[in-house]
């Protein structure tokens, strides 16, 4: 009986000294133990490790008993009284076992798990792991470090639940586990902030690097690909609550080090620029903090623009969604023309707006496209008016989509209107900078050749622009200085649009009349074949089809030219006006 065989067993060992066990005993204990487990004596089991008698023993053997107790848990029923027996045998052997010991014992266990058994390994070792570790004096700090890395490790292959649907599921158990490890580390993020309150000086830093190296990596894994918005239905959102117990334990850990230097105080700041990226959200509603800068919010943009930069270049909406929250929440804590024009002398203000302006012209995701452009606006808005001239001028120079060329020549219009608006001289959108800025706008990039259809959002803004001036600056005063380089807009903007919008119509008049008389003469109009437009071929569609195509086409140019017509109009009547007034 295996009872009978772990007693002949202890009975023999309790007589030697400790220094006497040989590993004979400790496999023959092992044995005996396992074959109790596999066999329902958990009870007895439990009888035995908690003999006083036997406690030299178990500090010695116990240990051997992790991985065979393990799948035992996982053999029984929730509800089944040998399981219970089970797990209180776990909590002795946490509380007698040698710390060393139990600590290789358990981590081994942990490492030892794979696939959908992962997450119940690592809750159920987590507390006889926590308490081995809090006993340990020596390596503690490397320890605490060993351990988390290796949970964490074992936990990153698993996909992280991201819909309000799988995140109710939990079908791994990833989002309690993750919640149980920050339970874990708090006692050890408790014991560095104690020591920090009792000595300014306080100089161990090991301990206080594991914690961080953690919370870093929690920020990548599960945080970054997370959903942490308020899902409704959900009371208590497992990732937001990781993402604040995480952010609250940097903080604790690491607040004492923002006056410091070096890589430490640099450590610093990449913590907390990790944590508005994945928890967004979390600071805005719960956490001052404006509190912990004493710098301006446009420091604040500074510091994350580089990490916003990474963000926007991912493709996963779980990362990209971060790195446009982090953006967003930056730029809401400035105030609207603030933002001085020096910063785009760097890097991240140039490409961060470029970026923007790929994810609005190439993400498939409309959300996102559209938020994009609501951050690009919002950035914007809080450059000064030479911080704005300058962006348009890169934008225009570097988007090559005409949709996004057009939004940004509807921005110079207002900023125009407000020149004009007030009392102050406004350098930047009147006089010779708007007129450099005007031959970016009035013009075609191939002359006549260009394709108006392709580039028809932008054509339309800019004729809706110079209408504006021609209607607003009068020629007597010039506020924009428009009028000075009127000859030049008419040679390179004007005439070879007129020429171009002649062409063009021409060509699609032509396309619609051979395509009706085509189908005149095919004894089906449903005929399927393709049509090349503005450059591109179309999907194969119907000769019906194609002349809607054909005819949307035309509709544009006409629209083109009705603002054209009404500018030239414009033109000749001020010219006019003019001119009779100085005769």
């Amino acid at each position: 009986m295996a009872v009978d065989e772990l007693q002949a067993i202890i009975q023999r060992c309790q007589i030697l000294e400790e220094a006497d066990f040989k590993g004979e005993d400790f496999n023959l204990f092992q044995v005996a133990g396992q074959k109790c487990l596999e066999d329902g004596y958990a009870a007895q089991l439990l009888e035995v490790i908690q003999n006083e008698k036997n406690k030299v023993i178990i500090k010695n053997m116990g240990w051997n008993l992790i991985s065979p107790l393990v799948r035992c848990i996982f053999m029984y029923k929730q509800e089944d009284d040998k399981r219970e027996h089970c797990l209180r045998i776990l909590d002795q052997l946490a509380q007698l076992c040698n710390p060393k010991e139990l600590f290789l014992g358990l981590l081994e266990q942990i490492e030892q798990t794979s696939g959908e058994q992962v997450c119940q390994t690592v809750m159920l070792l987590l507390q006889p792991l926590q308490t081995v570790l809090l006993k340990l004096q020596n390596k503690k700090a490397y320890s605490v470090g060993l351990s988390l890395a290796m949970i964490m490790n074992q936990l990153t292959p698993l996909p992280v639940p991201y819909t309000k649907q799988q995140i109710q599921e939990d079908k791994l158990g990833l989002c309690q586990c993750c919640n149980a490890v920050v339970d874990f580390a708090k006692p050890f993020v408790s014991e560095v902030v104690k020591n920090m309150e009792k000595s300014s000086e306080y100089n161990d830093m090991e301990l206080k690097e594991e914690l961080i190296k953690f919370c870093m990596q929690s920020l990548k894994y599960p945080l970054l690909t997370a959903q942490l918005e308020h899902l409704e239905g959900i009371e208590e959102h497992p990732f937001r609550h990781f993402a604040t117990e995480i952010t609250v334990s940097a903080v604790e850990i690491d607040y004492g080090v923002c006056r410091a230097s070096g890589p430490v105080h640099h450590c610093l700041l990449l913590i907390l620029s990790n944590i508005l990226i994945t928890c967004k959200y979390i600071w805005l509603m719960q956490f001052n903090v404006a509190g912990f800068f004493s710098s301006s919010p446009s420091y604040l943009l500074l510091c994350n623009m580089t990490h916003i930069e990474v963000l926007l270049k991912r493709t996963e909406e779980s990362v990209l969604s971060k790195g446009l929250d982090l953006f967003e929440s930056c730029l809401l804590r400035m105030e609207d023309n603030s933002l001085l024009h020096h910063y785009l002398e760097l890097r991240g203000f140039i490409n961060v707006p470029q970026d923007l302006v790929k994810i609005m012209t190439l993400c498939p995701m409309e959300h996102m496209r559209k938020k994009s452009l609501n951050i690009l606006q919002l950035f914007i808005d809080k450059f000064d008016t030479e911080g704005k001239y300058t962006l348009f001028r890169c934008l225009l120079k570097t988007s090559n989509h005409a949709g996004v060329e057009g939004y940004i020549i509807k921005n110079i219009k207002d900023q125009i209107h407000l020149a004009l608006m007030k009392e102050n001289d406004n350098i930047w959108f009147t006089g010779h900078h708007l007129i450099s800025l005007l031959d970016l706008v009035l013009s075609l990039p191939e002359g006549a050749e260009t394709d108006l259809l392709q580039n028809s959002d932008r054509i339309m803004a800019s004729l809706n622009l110079l209408r504006y001036l021609v209607i607003k600056d009068c020629e007597s005063d010039n506020q924009t200085g428009a009028w000075t380089t009127l000859g030049k807009i008419e040679q390179n903007f004007l005439k070879p649009l007129r020429v171009g919008l002649n062409m063009s119509k021409a060509h699609y008049e032509a396309e619609i009349k051979n395509k009706k008389e085509n189908r005149k003469e095919a004894p089906s109009s449903n005929t399927v074949c393709s049509v090349t437009v503005s450059g591109e071929k179309m999907p194969a569609m119907t000769t019906g089809m194609q002349l809607q195509v054909l005819h949307s086409a035309l509709f544009t140019f006409d629209l083109i030219e009705s603002v054209l017509a009404r500018v030239e109009e414009l033109i000749e009547v001020k010219t006019k006006a003019v001119m009779d007034g100085n005769s």
